[in-house]
């Protein structure tokens, strides 16, 4: 992306501007030290006084109560919360009556802001008091009171924490009571503005000491500006978390979430007090000292698609660039763009009313819908599909307009979805739930239903970003995630009876993506670039896992990098200071994971014997075992010096029976249990209890004797051997029991073996002269 700020600067008031808010993406109301409130409509450029207020009350914050979320037609704010310089708050219709004027603070009211749904306005002042209100302006609590004013308040997304100024200090409290305080030490100048985002959990706060800041929730600093000429005196978050502005004296910047800059603009405005966004994220307003207001417009995004690059020149009109060709296309739209996205050969707009959906193979003819909602915020492509989040719910659409389902899950809120907390397969939907987030939603692509058996995928702690791979069966679908001890980890989405494990692939991981064509995940570890080739690989044999990455150093992508895309082959990465970096990974195990879906072995052998690469055919091992095709397998072991496994699956191949055979493959992959089910299920109970003998499940094994009535003095008999051999005594009450009065005759139990192994033989042989007597027929 590259974004750059349209200016339009007016003006009709006489004096300092100190606030404006929008209540259409058209509409905006502005208040000024003149006493007029004004409203703006940018449509027709006209500008009318709303109301003059009496001349003692100096409008100092404005804030528009929340529309209701998610329901149709209300698409306007009502009535807002002026703070004014008498101590009081005044509520306000959109007409401009007032309908309620509250003696608030000692001295001026220097900020008022509704929480998200609108229950309850927050206040503070120069009497250095934070206090709670109820939504007509009942006083519910005083949150806190301290010596220094106030200068800024917002609420934390979920409304149950507020972010206020002290001094060069910020603090967090909750509103309940007993909670932790969070306070720490933000700038070496007063703190004059804070902003906090609710989708993507970021503090933003500006202050005298020229500098403006990104904290996380935990107040850890993620980003420090350079000192500028004057005090930044307002800070303001895009709606959809990507962006935030900043506002400083004739200083207008536009940046990205991690910090760095997209733009600076410097026009004639004197300080620019406070800084709004219209709802959709594609414009906002300044409150500028000399009694202007000026306007900005997001243009010049950029989005790229392996040789196609797409730049939003104007509000309504983007421009199609193939960098092969140098062939250009010009797209024009009704209405203005809000959001786009470019992937999987398709471009997909939203624009106030309608989406369009292009080809890259025709930008000529796009199909276009219209929207259900306003303002999309979240545009999520699949190979096969696209997920549009408005306000009012989540969207699936085919790539032909085709609407297929809308996921719902209890207390779902919309606004607050962004690309790390959704993800899309061809499949599956995955939705980190935001109101527990240690819990993700799995619904199924085509109905919109929860998945498998409605179970939540849960963690042990709270999850910061989640991704599903792209390619592959259904039946082996992979969501992979972030936590916030930064640890990676890796589970299966089909959720049917027995739980998932829940593994860990890597540790201080901060940004991952699958590639589009086959399930490789890359992440940057703290100092490293990782990719995996084959995640898998910790299913099936997590020895071989560190053989089957590729590693890189990282530092060169300095603090904070992020990667934007893995297509192909190709990643791209994002530096903190906004420069990219496309890195190119091998493209051999992209072709090894086509070989092998396509059940192609002996290709597969053949591209590993042509690269010579220990990390191809530790791949290769780990694919093959996971496809039972332990031919294959051993020759990959073999060639990666995993004598042992080689021995094991050689041993493996001489079983008498299939279901042996599939039982010690699970063993080989750690599934004990399934293999015990597996031999139980084929009635091999003496196989079933001899695999527990040799891993010393003792417990286990004198249980399935016992219960099937066999074998209880082969148990025995080993157990006996075993305590011999490290000159023990037996403690165990339960094989005491069935000790006593047992004589133990090895002659008895080996002839017992020999039948045993005799009787699966000629099992598996009749069984499959069966077999070949059904093809003859």
């Amino acid at each position: 992306f590259s974004h750059v700020l349209c200016l339009l600067n007016m003006m009709t008031h006489q004096e300092l501007v100190s606030c404006v808010g929008w209540t259409t993406a058209e509409e905006l109301y502005s208040c000024s030290d003149d006493h007029q409130i004004v409203k703006w409509n940018l449509l027709t450029s006209e500008t009318s006084q709303i109301v003059k207020l009496p001349d003692d009350i100096y409008p100092i914050d404005l804030h528009w109560f929340p529309k209701s979320l998610g329901i149709k037609k209300q698409t306007q704010a009502e009535s807002f919360v002026l703070t004014s310089s008498d101590g009081k708050f005044h509520l306000i219709s959109k007409l401009g009556r007032v309908e309620k004027s509250v003696e608030a603070h000692c001295g001026a009211v220097l900020a008022g802001r509704w929480n998200y749904e609108g229950t309850a306005l927050v206040t503070v002042g120069e009497d250095g008091q934070i206090k709670i209100w109820s939504k007509t302006g009942m006083l519910r609590s005083t949150l806190a009171q301290q010596g220094t004013p106030v200068y800024s308040v917002a609420w934390g997304p979920d409304s149950e924490k507020v972010l206020y100024t002290a001094g060069k200090q910020l603090i967090i409290k909750p509103l309940q009571p007993n909670a932790k305080v969070l306070q720490w030490k933000a700038h070496d100048g007063i703190i004059l503005k804070v902003d906090w985002n609710s989708v993507n959990d970021l503090i933003l706060s500006a202050g005298e000491d020229c500098k403006y800041k990104v904290w996380d929730s935990y107040g850890r600093p993620l980003y420090n500006s350079q000192p500028h000429e004057h005090p930044i005196t307002s800070v303001a978050w895009a709606p959809d978390g990507e962006l935030f502005a900043v506002g400083s004296f004739h200083t207008l910047r536009l940046c990205d979430k991690t910090g760095w800059s997209y733009t600076l603009e410097k026009p004639n405005t004197g300080s620019i007090f406070n800084i709004a966004w219209s709802v959709d994220g594609t414009q906002i307003a300044g409150a500028c000292g000399n009694g202007h207001v000026v306007f900005a417009h997001v243009v010049e995004q950029r989005w790229e698609w392996k040789n196609f690059q797409v730049t939003l020149t104007k509000r309504r009109t983007m421009q199609v660039r193939n960098v092969l060709n140098d062939a250009v296309d010009l797209l024009e739209f009704r209405d203005r763009v809000i959001k786009a996205s470019l992937n999987y050969a398709h471009l997909v707009v939203s624009t106030s009313l309608q989406c369009y959906v292009f080809s890259t193979k025709n930008w000529n003819t796009p199909l276009i819908f219209d929207l259900k909602e306003g303002t999309v915020s979240l545009i999520l492509q699949a190979e096969r599909h696209f997920l549009l989040v408005d306000g009012g719910g989540i969207y699936l659409y085919s790539y032909e307009g085709r609407f297929i389902s809308s996921p719902k899950f209890p207390g779902m809120r919309t606004d607050i979805l962004n690309a790390q907390t959704v993800s899309l397969s061809n499949d599956t939907i995955a939705i980190k739930n935001k109101a527990d987030e240690k819990i993700i939603f799995l619904f199924e692509a085509s109905t919109g239903k929860p998945l498998g058996d409605g179970k939540l995928l849960s963690h042990k702690n709270e999850i910061l970003e989640i991704a599903l791979d792209q390619k592959g069966l259904t039946n082996d679908r992979k969501v992979a995630f972030i936590d916030k001890n930064r640890d990676l980890y890796i589970t299966s989405v089909k959720r049917f009876g027995k739980e998932e494990q829940i593994i860990k692939l890597g540790t201080m991981v901060h940004t991952l993506a699958w590639s589009d064509t086959c399930n490789i995940l890359c992440g940057l570890q703290d100092t490293r670039f990782t990719v995996w080739y084959y995640p898998n690989t910790v299913y099936v044999d997590r020895d071989i896992l560190s053989k089957t990455l590729y590693e890189r150093d990282a530092s060169e992508f300095s603090k904070n990098p992020h990667i934007v895309s893995f297509v192909g082959n190709q990643i791209t990465i994002r530096k903190a200071d906004g420069s990219l970096v496309h890195l190119s990974i091998s493209p051999y195990p992209p072709i090894l994971h086509e070989y092998v879906s396509s059940s192609k072995w002996e290709d597969a052998v053949r591209l590993c014997r042509f690269v010579k690469e220990q990390t191809l055919w530790a791949c290769l091992a780990a694919m093959a075992v996971a496809n039972r095709d332990m031919t294959t397998a051993e020759i990959a072991y073999a060639a990666i010096g995993e004598i042992d496994k080689v021995q094991y699956i050689n041993s493996i191949k001489n079983l008498p029976s299939k279901e042996s055979q599939m039982a010690h493959i699970l063993m080989f992959s750690g599934n004990i249990q399934e293999a015990e089910v597996v031999l139980l299920q084929a009635g091999l109970v003496y196989q079933a209890i001899q695999i527990n003998i040799n891993l010393y499940n003792w417990e286990r094994a004198l249980e399935l004797a016992v219960k099937y009535k066999t074998h209880v003095d082969t148990v025995l008999a080993y157990r006996q051997k075993f305590l011999e051999t490290f000159g023990k005594q037996e403690t165990n009450k339960r094989y005491l029991q069935y000790a006593e009065g047992l004589q133990i005759d090895w002659e008895k139990i080996k002839a017992k073996i020999e039948m045993e192994i005799t009787k699966e033989q000629e099992r598996s042989s009749t069984s499959q002269s069966n077999q070949s007597v059904g093809l003859k027929l």
